[in-house]
């Protein structure tokens, strides 16, 4: 196959956004202007405004009470990291299940989507950055650092509003989350392709592939990892699993794309294994996976989504926080076991490998130290959000607003902190 080098970090998302990349040296411009937008459709097509449930009765997430605290995290600071207790906690009616509505918003995440109908998030689906940051910390006892990294992007990569602080966990829900949309442009949310969403995920298929549904639950796709890993969702088994989503999607779509924001796809299979178990054994089964994904089992072995993620009856928390150092190291873990390329196909057959931080001649690089913790931290401070396709790009503005998050915990690290001046 023919191999290019992208020299500039993501050029591939930042040229819709950023028309000047494509011209800067040592980007090979030619890659850039037949790669297709990397946004949601809209309109009426899957995922656009059109289709997006609009609930006119948006009630916050009802958060913590003084009898029942659960982490302690409350308007977007930190908790007290204690976990190992039971979610909801018995006699707290306010998160108990509710399934989701017509009107409310579910997307391709369904950790989120569990909040979201456990009320640890809005129950309509739109929510903010500091519901994002309690609810991770509260409901999953993610810690502190990686809760604010995973809310920053996804409030700045997949098209939330900087200024509201607001984000859909689906589909483009612009004229709830933008302070302004004929200034901000689309904001899509979490269906936003090539964002949080991406190719080859564990249970949705890639956008091209699905003519534009990268966001509905695909069970076969669910029985397909449930034999891979034989029902026990652990590292080793969704390191392989992932492997074979990559080949097939190489194989099966043109327009393949696995770029530097598909390390967050390893991440997210991580939290299979890290997040959803429950104690005391902490065993990433069958049955307590389905009951996160919705996935329920018929008598032909085929699986079917039931609109009722959720979680398990008597369900117990991690009890130490999960940070960044721990969802880099299993992101590592994962990418060693089954090393595969990043970069994009070019429809000719090619293959273009990327250049960008810990990610080298299209090879993710294990550095010792902070160098691949770091990497997480570029993708927030070096990526570019669709809101800024609009008429105006205040992309000091998104510095400043992540700077502002993230600054001590960079410095802290010694990861580089983005100029905004």
């Amino acid at each position: 196959m023919k191999y290019s080098l992208i020299a500039v970090a993501l050029a591939a998302e930042a040229v819709t956004a950023f028309p000047f990349v494509a011209n800067m040296p040592g980007v090979d411009s030619s890659l850039l202007r037949n790669r297709p937008k990397r946004q949601q459709s809209g309109g009426s097509h899957p995922g656009g405004p059109a289709t997006c449930p609009n609930n006119p009765d948006h009630v916050p997430a009802p958060g913590i009470t003084d009898q029942y605290p659960y982490n302690g995290a409350k308007n977007g600071q930190p908790g007290n990291g204690k976990g190992g207790y039971q979610v909801p906690a018995p006699g707290d009616t306010a998160h108990y299940f509710v399934a989701p509505g017509p009107n409310d918003i579910r997307g391709p995440c369904p950790g989120l989507n569990v909040a979201a109908n456990h009320n640890f998030l809005a129950h309509d689906g739109i929510t903010t950055f500091d519901e994002l940051v309690d609810a991770q910390q509260n409901l999953y006892n993610v810690g502190y650092d990686l809760a604010t990294l995973l809310a920053l992007l996804g409030l700045t990569l997949t098209d939330g509003d900087v200024v509201t602080e607001k984000l859909s966990i689906g589909c483009d829900a612009t004229t709830r989350t933008s302070y302004n949309p004929a200034l901000t442009g689309s904001e899509p949310g979490l269906d936003g392709h090539n964002k949080f969403e991406a190719d080859t995920s564990l249970t949705r298929d890639d956008y091209f592939l699905g003519d534009g549904d990268n966001f509905s639950f695909n069970g076969t796709l669910f029985q397909m990892m449930t034999a891979t890993t034989g029902g026990l969702y652990n590292r080793d088994g969704l390191a392989k699993y992932r492997y074979q989503r990559y080949q097939q999607s190489l194989q099966d779509n043109p327009n393949f794309y696995f770029g530097p924001l598909s390390l967050l796809l390893f991440g997210a299979s991580s939290f299979l294994y890290e997040l959803m178990p429950s104690g005391p054994d902490y065993t990433p089964d069958e049955a307590t996976i389905s009951s996160f994904f919705g996935a329920e089992k018929q008598s032909d072995g085929s699986y079917t989504f039931n609109s009722g993620e959720q979680i398990p009856p008597n369900w117990t928390n991690r009890v130490s926080p999960y940070s960044n150092e721990d969802v880099t190291t299993e992101i590592v873990a994962q990418y060693l076991e089954y090393p595969v390329l990043f970069g994009g196909a070019t429809g000719n057959g090619g293959f273009d490998l990327l250049n960008f931080g810990s990610i080298q001649n299209g090879t993710l690089v294990a550095t010792p130290g902070t160098a691949t913790v770091c990497l997480l931290y570029q993708l927030a401070t070096q990526s570019i959000p669709s809101s800024l396709n609009g008429l105006i790009t205040p992309t000091v503005a998104v510095l400043d607003f992540v700077a502002s998050k993230l600054g001590p915990t960079l410095t802290n690290l010694g990861c580089p902190i983005p100029l905004t001046k």
